[in-house]
């Protein structure tokens, strides 16, 4: 428990300056790349174990000389599933991490240094081995992680590792270290030239150090990619989707003034007798009731593929292709008005069956060509819609309450929605003339609900 504990902390202090949510993304992403390292390293195993099994020895071999190097292949392969069951059941810390990486580069240069004995050579044989370029991978793969702790960790490790293995050939018969400065015989003999081996040291800690700094400013991306996808997600509960990616995609600073005209549709809808109930049921409850009614609506708008533009106490106003274009608003827009008004029904039942005062759900649904886009000043924007639909609208749910009906639609954003292909569900009566309070003509309506 008190190493679990360490190894959280340890991560805690890495991401400390990071709001909790974003830091839980990043945690994320990094377990994620943990489970994908070790499906590499036990892809890389299986490799190792079937170019044994197809390789042809050359030289005979005793039965303990030929388990060694499947031993070796085994033990990696053991160590690999166990460490990829770990990632998947819990979060690996720096403890097990980085006793991962070491154990990972001990069984490579195991595997190595068991060449010379599985063919029968000097200690020197191995050196020669290609093997040794998978230490590359191994190194390569915790960058995966965006630590760079643990990139310089394998890096570390393989460098001591070979230095190791250099020291060995060289120190196992010290009558005879095979130790030349002439490259030929180097290369077509099992001599040692120890300015090579030393070459691959030093190329181990340059790639190392090469892979630190591009984690380094890696990292740095990921963390602002992450913040940023947090703070798009919390855009999008503040505004339509659409708005919220439209904002964050933005490829300069949004303005007041920067718009954009589209044939929308707008959808209100407003809650009859929720004044009565919030000025005498508590707090609690008002707002439990509110929620409710929300809860119940946006789903639908949002389904039928419209944007919730603002919520007014009560009341809701949703757009339907003003923040993008959609080619069948009204239809859409008929859609989802038909369907909340049935929930809405439904809600009411429920709420008079709970003793609270008669609510009631009225729609209004009219379109037209409308302006979207960002109002206010340097200090504060909005963005929204504007045009005569947006008032109309308004205006005809305030008007149902006069007619007597549960949702009115503008005539023409009917017979539109008709052409876009939807098909009216239920009986839904035509009003021809109808006044309604601030519209200076006649309009011809007809009433859904």
């Amino acid at each position: 428990m008190k190493l679990k504990r360490k190894e959280r902390i340890a991560e805690d202090d890495a991401n400390a300056d990071l709001p909790p949510a974003v830091r839980a993304r990043i945690v994320g992403l990094q377990d994620n790349s943990e489970r994908l390292i070790g499906w590499i390293q036990l892809a890389i195993v299986i490799l190792f174990g079937a170019l044994y099994g197809f390789s042809r020895q050359t030289v005979p071999m005793t039965t303990a000389t030929w388990l060694i190097t499947p031993a070796a292949i085994g033990l990696y392969f053991v160590a690999t599933v166990i460490r990829l069951v770990l990632s998947y059941r819990v979060r690996l810390g720096f403890g097990l991490l980085a006793g991962s990486i070491l154990i990972d580069m001990a069984l490579l240069y195991g595997l190595i240094w068991s060449f010379h004995l599985q063919y029968m050579q000097p200690a020197s044989f191995y050196l020669k081995a290609p093997t040794q370029q998978y230490v590359y991978i191994f190194i390569a793969l915790r960058a995966l992680r965006f630590e760079v702790r643990y990139v310089v960790l394998a890096g570390i490790a393989a460098a001591l590792g070979w230095l190791a293995l250099t020291a060995y050939v060289v120190f196992a018969d010290p009558h005879d270290p095979m130790i030349t400065r002439d490259y030929v015989q180097y290369m077509t003999s099992n001599a040692v030239l120890l300015g090579a081996e030393v070459d691959k040291i030093i190329t181990i800690a340059a790639v190392t150090t090469i892979l630190a700094f591009a984690i380094h400013g890696a990292r740095r991306m990921m963390t602002q990619a992450a913040t940023g996808d947090h703070a798009r997600e919390n855009l999008s509960r503040f505004f339509a989707p659409e708005i919220a990616r439209h904002i964050s995609r933005a490829g300069g600073a949004i303005s007041a003034g920067d718009c954009e005209a589209r044939e929308a549709a707008i959808l209100n809808l407003d809650v009859r007798g929720f004044t009565k109930l919030a000025s005498t049921a508590s707090p609690q409850e008002v707002m439990t009731v509110l929620a409710d009614y929300q809860r119940r609506m946006v789903p639908i708008i949002q389904r039928h593929g419209g944007a919730i533009d603002k919520f007014l106490g009560d009341g809701i106003m949703a757009t339907f292709g003003a923040t993008r274009p959609l080619e069948h608003y009204a239809a859409s827009a008929m859609r989802a008005l038909e369907e909340c008004m049935a929930v809405a029904a439904e809600w009411s039942d429920g709420q008079a069956a709970l003793g609270r005062p008669p609510l009631t759900v009225n729609g209004a649904l009219a379109s037209g060509r409308i302006v979207a886009g960002a109002v206010g000043d340097a200090t504060r924007l909005e963005y929204t819609v504007i045009g005569d639909a947006v008032n109309l609208s308004a205006k005809l749910e305030k008007h149902n309450k006069v007619a007597g009906c549960g949702a009115l639609v503008l005539k023409e954003t009917y017979d539109a929605a008709i052409a876009q292909g939807y098909r009216p569900q239920g009986e839904h009566r035509a009003l021809s003339g109808v006044t309604v309070g601030g519209v200076a003509v006649p309009l011809d309506l007809v009433a859904v609900a």
